[in-house]
């Protein structure tokens, strides 16, 4: 599984095309480097963008979680799937996002960011992007509250 880290600005074009930048380009792991899946995020108004491996290790993962047969289940499929589409770079490195998942996460055009998040890549409005992060204080205690448990040492 590819770590991506860092971030980035860019730029999206009139159509909607961002060049992805180098620097992550050069995290991604295995031969198939052009191919991505873009879907809308569940919990913030922004973009997630997957390398098509680890799209195909989320589904897999969630293939075991869901019964399809199961009403509940297949509302939260159709929400999950609705959302996406295939990502191909061109020649230029460029990709270019359906213009209805752009204005869903009001990306229209002008500043981007692009971050790294674990085996995804966040795509975020300028503005957004900025804004919406915590303070250094809350995430402090945010981090406090997730990883300050007590330590399972296994190490011995």
């Amino acid at each position: 599984m590819t770590t991506f880290i860092g971030d980035y600005p860019c730029k999206a074009d009139s159509k909607g095309r961002i060049m992805l930048p180098s620097a992550l380009k050069k995290q991604m792991k295995g031969s198939v480097q052009d191919k991505f899946v873009v879907k809308k995020d569940i919990f913030e108004k922004c973009l997630v963008l997957y390398p098509f491996d680890e799209w195909e290790r989320q589904v897999k993962m969630l293939r075991s979680r869901i019964n399809p047969y199961n009403r509940n289940h297949n509302k939260f499929l159709r929400e999950f799937y609705k959302g996406t589409a295939e990502i191909i770079l061109d020649a230029n490195n460029r990709m270019l996002i359906p213009r209805r998942l752009m204005e869903w996460a009001g990306i229209l055009t002008g500043d981007v960011w692009l971050a790294g998040q674990d085996g995804r890549i966040l795509v975020l409005d300028k503005e957004k992007y900025e804004y919406g992060s915590m303070n250094e204080d809350d995430f402090a205690s945010l981090a406090e509250k997730i990883l300050g448990g007590p330590v399972n040492n296994n190490e011995e």
